[in-house]
């Protein structure tokens, strides 16, 4: 088994319990009869553990080696999963569960990627894409396995976090021979405080890259936590969720090497206008109940995902010289994350609007961001 492989295997199991989560959000309504807004919430603490790891952990990685980080990580993924199980019933304890899912993450997420990517003897971007598709193959896969045992299996508060555990220990065994880099190799470099303040203030950063990095994770969380919930899809809830989920994530994975291709103001106004297509397609299914196009509208949030997340990272790398880039790729990705919090806050919305009004705002909220975005890019390439 290759090296890299058994890296990106860690950063397939981190991300499957870091999303296993979403497929469970009915189970949780309709089991122990927690309220929309409460699910909802818990799903989006994931990002409050996450995004501090995020920031805090890669530069720890730099200095005592990937392993040392990932190792102790994937236990804690462990832990996140059991306080889970053991918390079916108990809206604190799945609050504690999912801050400690989000620290795992957010610990595995910069190290593990820097681990694949050094342990990647190919061409140039190839270990970036082999960790991309680690994670988001965890990211969509953990939810489909989780909703199907959910909808058919005992238990369905219990059961379907097993297999996660069962995938941490396996890959722990399988990560023990996994070599550590050259520590000569290792780029630790203290990042430029001035040259961050000039990147993270400047106009492409904060016209192109915060507008529209909460819609990464904001339009693909809403596919499937949100649209179930203002369409009556009907067959078996628990296993639709997961399925969703893997359809909108997998739908981005398939697609960004399209993005790729584009120039990056292209791929941005192609994933943003697919974000409005796919709110505006769920209007259209709130307002008709033709459930049938959720899918539709998943694929087209699924597409917003990955064009937005290429166009974002594309644009980081050209505006940060090269020492700064993974710190300024750690706060691009805490802003992507933000996007978890988006279910609950359209959870909020529906209580006073309708679905069909609460997708058309949502359509509008990111065609404004897009327009924000695309009119800096302009003002940058005038000046």
């Amino acid at each position: 088994m290759p090296s890299w492989f058994r890296a990106a295997l860690a950063l397939f199991a981190v991300g499957w319990g870091a999303n296993q989560f979403a497929a469970l959000l009915p189970v949780y309504r309709e089991v122990d009869g927690a309220t929309a807004g409460q699910v909802t919430a818990l799903f989006g603490a994931y990002a409050v553990g996450l995004v501090p790891a995020l920031l805090l952990v890669a530069p720890v990685s730099d200095r005592i080696g990937r392993g040392r980080v990932l190792r102790p990580v994937l236990v804690l993924s462990f832990v996140a999963t059991v306080v889970l199980m053991v918390g079916g019933h108990s809206l604190t304890l799945l609050l504690v569960g999912r801050l400690l899912a989000g620290v795992a993450s957010g610990a595995a997420f910069a190290p593990g990627t820097a681990w694949v990517k050094e342990l990647s003897d190919a061409a140039p971007g190839t270990g970036a894409r082999r960790a991309a598709i680690a994670l988001s193959a965890g990211f969509g896969t953990g939810p489909l396995v989780t909703g199907v045992l959910a909808q058919w299996a005992p238990a369905p508060t219990l059961l379907p976090y097993v297999p996660h555990l069962v995938l941490t220990v396996a890959v722990a065994v399988l990560l023990r021979p996994a070599p550590e880099p050259d520590p000569d190799d290792v780029a630790t470099s203290d990042p430029d405080a001035a040259t961050l303040r000039q990147v993270l203030g400047s106009r492409r950063f904060l016209t192109q890259v915060v507008p529209t990095a909460p819609w990464v994770f904001g339009t693909a969380t809403l596919a499937f936590a949100t649209l179930p919930a203002v369409v009556d899809v009907p067959g078996p809830a628990y296993a639709l969720v997961g399925a969703l989920v893997f359809l909108t994530l997998g739908t981005g994975v398939a697609l960004q090497p399209y993005g790729r291709r584009l120039a990056t103001g292209v791929t941005l106004a192609v994933g943003m206008g697919a974000g409005v297509a796919g709110f505006g397609v769920g209007a259209l299914a709130a307002t008709t109940g033709a459930s049938w196009l959720v899918v539709p509208a998943c694929m087209l949030l699924g597409t917003a995902y990955g064009f937005v997340l290429v166009a974002g990272l594309r644009t980081v790398e050209t505006i940060t010289p090269a020492r700064d880039l993974a710190t300024v790729n750690a706060v691009f990705y805490s802003l992507t994350y933000v996007g978890f919090a988006a279910p609950y806050l359209a959870t909020l919305l529906l209580s006073w609007l309708d679905g069909t009004q609460t997708m058309l705002l949502l359509a509008g909220l990111t065609a404004a961001s897009a327009l924000v975005a695309l009119a800096g890019r302009r003002t940058s390439a005038t000046r």
